[in-house]
This record gives C-alpha cells, sequence and structure tokens, in this order.
C-alpha cells in the first residue's frame, strides 16, 4: 500500500451551486452588485472556487469550497440572486479527480 492509497482524499470535495432563472426573473443591477458583493466575500474567505454565467443557457454556476454540504447549501441560501427570488439553486457535491490524488485513487502509479 502507497502514501497515495493512505491519503483522505476529502479535501478534494467542492459544492456546485447551479443558479437558474425563475419566473421573477428581471434584470436588477442593485441585486447583481449584491450577488457580486457575495462572491468578492466567499473569494476573500477563500471559499470561492469558479464562478460565472453559462452563456448558451440562463443562470450559472458558483464553485465553493465549504466543511459540509450544509455549509454549501447555506452559502448558496445567502446569495441575494436567491434571496431576491430572481434564481433557485441545487447544490451538487463534487468530488475532484485530477493527477494529486491519482484520480480519486483508481490511477496506476
Amino acid at each position: 500500500m502507497g502514501q497515495a492509497d493512505t491519503l483522505d482524499y476529502h479535501e478534494d470535495i467542492c459544492y456546485v451551486i447551479l443558479l437558474d432563472k425563475t419566473e421573477n426573473d428581471r434584470r436588477d443591477m442593485e441585486i447583481i452588485r449584491q450577488h457580486v458583493r457575495h462572491l468578492q466575500e466567499l473569494e476573500r474567505s477563500g471559499q470561492l472556487v469558479l464562478c460565472g454565467p453559462f452563456s448558451d443557457y440562463p443562470g450559472g454556476m458558483v464553485i465553493v469550497r465549504a466543511a459540509s454540504r450544509e455549509e454549501a447549501e447555506e452559502i448558496a441560501r445567502r446569495d441575494p440572486y436567491v434571496t431576491s427570488g430572481i434564481r433557485s439553486y441545487e447544490v451538487r457535491t463534487w468530488g475532484l479527480s485530477h493527477a494529486g490524488n491519482r484520480h480519486m485513487g483508481i490511477a496506476a502509479d
């Protein structure tokens, strides 16, 4: 058993917040500015991984690091897009597969 076999892959978990428009969707610059401030706070705390709107579908995606799915859900619920009702959200747990974790311990050395 090599060292990579004993690694805890828990740190390779992110949460994907999918934001989708609702029937209340509207272009409100104040809400957009509040949403950006929310993203900046996540960035300052080190939780924001990536974010942005989809170019071929209404809505967007925010990828965060969080201690638990519950914390990721709370981050999504605090988003001004969600609190204003112009976006709904879904949270997905995302296991990162990369060379550093031997593609989740599956790749041969």
